[in-house]
């Protein structure tokens, strides 16, 4: 106890000196005793009505030593001397109010002890407590004001780089947001932006003010606001889940023919702060109107935080996303594994420079490379495997089958039993929504992979190796790579998520569409009335994390997709986002459905039962058929043999035994 003390003040009399070298500091004191002397003679006066006769001004002189001498230290000691006042904020006000108590408290407490309270007035201390807080609070408040009307000391000297051509910025929306916006560009001086009015869809706020800025109508008229308040640029500040209200005021916007921006939402600001720094130009994961996840923070820390967690295909758009998510909940080390030189290295130096403080290793390699996946889990031991590493494009995986059969399949498959040989807890599979009823090479290699995960959920491990593991390590004709596994239960809890197509990825047509009309068009559609499911990366990352504390082992979760979207609408709302007109300057062109894609997708097939669960956003599978692993094996090695030989057609036969449901196209060649 008293070596704390000791250290206590110790430490104050170090920020006393600190304090004490600092002009400001000084001038800052000395102005509150004054404040703190004028505070206790305004008491006085009030009380005796501004006539003190020479007994109560002689009482005043002797008590106002006692009334300085305990207040500035009590001002000291609560670290009011410590702020900085430029950026007081309600909770420094909050902490004067404390202080103005707490000294009067002492005060009063040391008249009592001294002569009983005989000749003071009790009024004098209670007003007293009122003017000091009311006069110490108008100081610091007009500090603030100060310089946020005339800015830092250096731009009272020189205004070169002060902004003088301010952009005339018109907000939509007078909540929470806004309010935000609004603050920060009265603080900030420096920002290019002169907010002119407010709109909102609420008639009962028009009249009222935010930070002096005014409410000025119902959002319906937007073009007449825009036009009389002669504004230059307009920003979204209402976060609309609702796609058809975003769309409208997307539409609205569109009328008054100026720029608009849109904030981000809270799933891609992971800090939850809202910045006029962040604004961004409207996108079409806007108009999708996606709900912000609900995320189960607790679960998913208890198997993340301090683990070593293993992400396949890191570099890509859901393997990256799930790097950043993953980084929320304080992970122990993210081994970054991926094929693609750049994308590692993209989200490798993201991870670096903006994520200092976490742990990294980056694997460049695919995950079919026995040797080096036994080396990774054999050095860092993950406890958590995300595999989102696969050959995504349709088309391209229906001409060259053998890559999926090698990199979509046999990868899983390798990456499965190093994970139960290893002792993982979790391994969460990636697969898509065109692994249901499968038309195509892509989804039947993902519906295999589903399989596997069943089989091996379902099975003890019995020591039997997949052709290709045997294959490899005889080739090898090197030690055995594997750990001695007895047979017998194993530990690692399988599990997949199932979804539909992920905004911005490189399998998405939104970057074709950007692209085509950035060069006039015309704008390529396969069908018009082709469909699919859409989805955020961030919403796609966050979903699948919330899967994986949910998994018991064996399950296929399925990620509620809302809608599906036509991609001719999308493509014509891509357009209208940039200003021109999809009837008249950009053309849409339907070049016919291309090789294995089907006009839409589904996320069960038949047979499969679908329940909820207490995730509002999360379904789950129910009595998926399960297929041994050692029938499984027997036909991935004639899959192997096939791949081997590079025959298309005889690939496609033998994935429709192992997926009865898939319809092969067998006129397609490479």
């Amino acid at each position: 106890m008293v070596e704390r003390i000791v250290e206590k003040i110790t430490t104050h009399g170090k920020l006393f000196k600190t304090l004490a070298r600092n002009p400001k500091f000084w001038v800052i004191l000395c102005v509150d005793a004054v404040l703190l002397a004028l505070a206790h003679y305004l008491a006085y006066a009030v009380r005796f009505e501004l006539h003190l006769n020479v007994k109560e001004f002689h009482q005043f002189l002797n008590l106002l030593p006692l009334i300085v001498g305990v207040k500035i230290p009590a001002f000291y000691l609560f670290g009011l001397y410590r702020g900085m006042w430029r950026y007081t904020s309600l909770d420094d006000i909050i902490t004067i109010l404390i202080v103005s108590l707490f000294s009067s408290t002492v005060i009063i407490s040391l008249l009592l002890f001294g002569n009983r309270f005989l000749g003071f007035s009790r009024s004098v201390f209670i007003l007293d407590c009122v003017f000091s807080f009311g006069l110490i609070t108008c100081h610091r408040v007009a500090i603030r004001y100060f310089y946020q009307r005339y800015g830092t000391s250096h731009s009272l000297v020189s205004t070169e780089d002060r902004p003088t051509d301010k952009k005339r910025l018109l907000l939509i929306g007078a909540g929470d947001t806004a309010e935000k916006v609004l603050r920060e560009l009265s603080e900030n001086n420096q920002l290019p932006y002169q907010a002119v009015g407010l709109v909102d869809d609420d008639p009962k706020k028009i009249g009222l003010k935010l930070h002096n800025v005014a409410v000025i109508g119902l959002l319906n008229d937007l073009e007449e606001h825009a036009r009389r308040t002669r504004t230059q640029e307009i920003l979204i500040t209402a976060v609309a889940f609702d796609k058809t209200r975003m769309r409208r005021i997307v539409s609205l916007c569109q009328r008054t023919q100026l720029p608009f921006k849109v904030l981000p939402d809270m799933n891609e600001l992971l800090n939850g702060r809202v910045s006029i720094t962040t604004v961004r130009d409207i996108s079409y994961k806007d108009l999708l109107g996606r709900e912000e996840v609900r995320l189960e923070q607790e679960k998913i820390g208890a198997y993340l935080t301090g683990k070593t967690i293993l992400i396949t295909g890191a570099g890509g758009s859901i393997g990256s996303e799930l790097c950043r998510q993953v980084l929320r909940f304080t992970p122990g080390l993210i081994i970054l594994y991926d094929s693609s030189e750049e994308n590692l290295y993209n989200v490798q130096m993201e991870l670096r420079h903006e994520h200092e403080h976490v742990t990294t290793v980056t694997v460049l390699g695919k995950v079919q490379d026995l040797r080096l996946l036994d080396s990774v889990f054999r050095r860092h031991h993950p406890s958590v495997v995300f595999h989102t590493a696969a050959y995504k494009h349709v088309p391209l995986v229906e001409r060259n089958p053998w890559q999926a059969v090698y990199n979509n399949i046999f990868a899983t498959q390798l990456l499965m039993e190093a994970s139960i040989l290893h002792g993982v807890d979790r391994f969460v599979l990636v697969s898509t929504d065109k692994a249901v009823r499968p038309t195509n090479v892509m989804g039947a290699s993902k519906r295999v992979t589903e399989l596997l995960m069943l089989a091996y959920s379902a099975s003890s491990w019995d020591g039997c190796l997949s052709p290709v593991w045997r294959q490899r390590t005889e080739e090898l004709n090197d030690e055995p790579l594997l750990y001695p596994q007895p047979p017998g239960p194993h530990r690692t809890r399988f599990m997949g998520v199932r979804f539909g197509n992920v905004l911005g990825s490189s399998g998405s047509v939104i970057p074709l569409f950007k692209r085509q009309i950035e060069k006039g068009g015309p704008v390529t559609v396969t069908h018009p009335d082709v469909t699919r499911y859409f989805m955020s990366a961030e919403e796609a990352a966050q979903l699948i994390l919330q899967s994986g504390s949910m998994g018991k082992g064996g399950e296929i979760f399925i990620l509620k997709m809302g809608e599906p979207v036509k991609i001719a609408d999308m493509a014509r709302e891509l357009i209208k986002l940039t200003g021109r007109d999809p009837d008249n300057e950009i053309e849409i062109c339907y070049i016919g459905l291309r090789a294995g894609e089907k006009l839409y997708e589904e996320l069960i097939t038949e047979g499969e039962g679908i329940v909820g669960t207490h995730h509002e956003k999360i379904m789950v599978l129910k009595g998926e058929r399960i297929i041994p692993v050692t029938r499984l094996n027997d036909l991935l090695e004639m899959l192997a043999q096939q791949a081997k030989a590079l025959d298309s057609n005889a690939i496609k036969k033998v994935l429709q035994q192992i997926v009865p449901e898939y319809v092969p196209d067998f006129t397609i060649t490479t």
